[in-house]
């Protein structure tokens, strides 16, 4: 694998792992500021965990 290739595979699962933690972040901002699960910020975290989450599994599982 090329440089160019390594430094793409590498940013695309650095900003993954950010945004699982952006996701996450949210979660414990909701449940502790009293939102329930059918709370738009706990949507939005979880949307935020899935979206990084397969982001992650793509990068994982298509290697060169």
């Amino acid at each position: 694998m090329s440089a160019p290739d390594r430094l793409y595979r590498n940013v695309t699962l650095g900003f993954s792992v950010i945004i699982i933690g952006f996701g996450l972040v949210i979660l414990a901002r909701t449940l502790s500021g009293g939102g329930g699960p059918t709370s738009t910020g706990f949507l939005l975290g979880l949307l935020f965990v899935g979206i990084g989450g397969a982001r992650l599994y793509l990068a994982l599982r298509t290697r060169r």
